[in-house]
């Protein structure tokens, strides 16, 4: 395909020491009262459970759809979680558990978590997931092959995987930004996987450490906003692995709305891949109704 040339893919060179001193700035911003709990709801709304293991079972993902839609039924005007990530398999059990509802159905694709397999491979599994009903796709770049610099490699993947979920299901496109080492190889990344299409860019599988940072998601906000600025064109952001609880969630939300303005404070373009970071937000929700916290095993995990 290689609809791209290389020089379209060159970047300005991060400046590591200011992204850090924004991150420490924008760490240091304190929310209180009214805006803390319209915050920690918010947070609710953008998570994706998720379970992507070997043994998970058809139970075990009805127990999650279940978890997404009841996460606490004494709260009143409590959001659901955004989405249910699962793998392609279970789709379909996903969808019929969530059957009425608005949470989505989120399928990993690409030979998920290493991206270690042929386009043909991809393709097979992309499919079956959108197939079966998924919302939304969550594919792993090859990056072998972007480290290689074989970025036209990388863009032609992430265009034909899009091109069958065009209209039938949204792309979210994992970097694994722990295997990519800088942060200029982040924002290349970033810079490829927007103009190959993707409706979201997303850090990391939650298979690698270290996954989701703080540095690395204001490189990929900042990357969504250049591109917004020159085409006007929105592209979702979801920080995913290590944002267990809700004060670092609420400093990510901080992020955003500085760096993109309040459009993207919705799980429409913004969403944490983080299953166990639900149960610490709905223990603070708990405890500004109450004023006391909840034991962490008061939540059931799964």
């Amino acid at each position: 395909m290689h609809t791209k040339i290389l020089s379209e893919f060159s970047i300005k060179p991060i400046d590591t020491v200011a992204i850090q001193e924004r991150v420490s700035r924008l760490q240091k911003r304190s929310i209180k009262n009214e805006a803390k709990l319209t915050g920690l709801k918010l947070a609710l709304s953008m998570i994706d459970l998720t379970t992507l293991e070997g043994k998970d079972t058809p139970q075990k993902v009805k127990q999650l759809c279940y978890k997404a839609l009841h996460l606490h039924d004494d709260l009143p005007d409590l959001p659901t979680t955004a989405a249910v990530c699962v793998y392609p398999n279970f789709v379909g059990i996903a969808k019929k558990a969530l059957m009425g509802s608005d949470v989505k159905v989120a399928a990993v694709a690409t030979a998920f978590p290493s991206g270690q397999s042929n386009l043909e491979v991809k393709k097979i599994d992309t499919q079956m997931a959108i197939d079966l009903g998924a919302d939304e796709v969550d594919m792993v770049i090859s990056r072998g092959e972007f480290l290689q610099g074989n970025h036209n490699f990388v863009f032609d993947e992430i265009a034909t995987i899009k091109s069958l979920c065009n209209g039938k299901a949204r792309l979210k496109v994992i970097f694994e930004t722990g295997e990519l080492v800088t942060l200029n190889n982040v924002a290349l990344a970033s810079k490829i996987a927007i103009a190959a299409g993707a409706d979201f860019i997303k850090t990391s599988t939650g298979k690698i450490q270290p996954a989701a940072t703080p540095e690395v998601t204001l490189v990929m906000l900042e990357a969504i906003r250049d591109h917004f600025f020159a085409t006007g064109k929105m592209v979702g952001m979801k920080p995913a692995g290590g944002i267990s609880n809700a004060k670092t969630a609420l400093q990510y939300l901080v992020m955003v709305k500085e760096t993109l303005g309040n459009a993207w404070l919705s799980n429409q373009w913004f969403r944490f891949g983080a299953s166990s970071l639900a149960n610490d937000v709905v223990r603070q929700l708990l405890k500004q109704q109450s004023g006391m916290y909840q034991n962490k095993d008061y939540i059931s995990i799964d």
